[in-house]
């Protein structure tokens, strides 16, 4: 399959070494590249700029992948099962906007296969969804040393500890969606 006849999804659950990690063994997924989008300061973000929580931006993932192995909507099921929707700018121990739940879709089309998979996974959580659906705006790549971070750093405490479980909860609630 060429790369133009890839689609892209833009989300963010937290930490982008999470999600990165989950959906780097999805297959159908091309890349996964981490970075940084939402953010209302002008120029290219650093990470550091990022951690203080001014910038607006939210840690994401860009993921291409391939419409005919998987859809927009198992992606965002996936997404949404693999980290807590329900918990306004946080996930775990990483509290602020920059850890926010978010979904930034690329088109109209997007736009309402989000809003449909919230709604239809609303009654899998016992709190409220407090996941923001906004339009992508732009996307900044983050530095080289958070690309492939857990697969590079899996014996650090933050991927043993708070990664590998998340990676357990994919294979235990999404196995038919996993690479080979």
């Amino acid at each position: 399959m060429s790369a133009t006849n890839l689609e892209m999804a833009t989300i963010g659950g937290g930490c982008f070494w999470c999600t990165e990690a989950v959906f780097q063994r999805i297959n159908g997924v091309e890349k996964v590249v981490s970075g940084y989008s939402g953010g209302t300061v002008p120029g290219k973000p650093t990470y550091r700029e990022i951690c203080s929580g001014l910038t607006g931006h939210a840690e994401v993932i860009q993921v291409s992948f391939n419409p005919e192995i998987i859809s927009y909507q198992i992606i965002l099921e996936i997404f949404m099962t693999t980290h807590d929707p329900t918990t306004l700018n946080r996930q775990g121990a990483d509290v602020g906007t920059q850890y926010r739940s978010v979904i930034f879709y690329h088109n109209d089309i997007q736009k309402e296969i989000a809003h449909q998979v919230v709604s239809e996974l609303a009654s899998y959580f016992s709190n409220p969804i407090v996941t923001e659906i906004s339009p992508l705006t732009k996307f900044f790549e983050a530095e080289d040393y958070h690309q492939n971070y857990y697969n590079q750093n899996q014996e650090q405490g933050y991927c043993s500890f708070v990664i590998s479980p998340k990676i357990q909860k994919l294979k235990s609630q999404h196995a038919q969606y996993l690479k080979a």
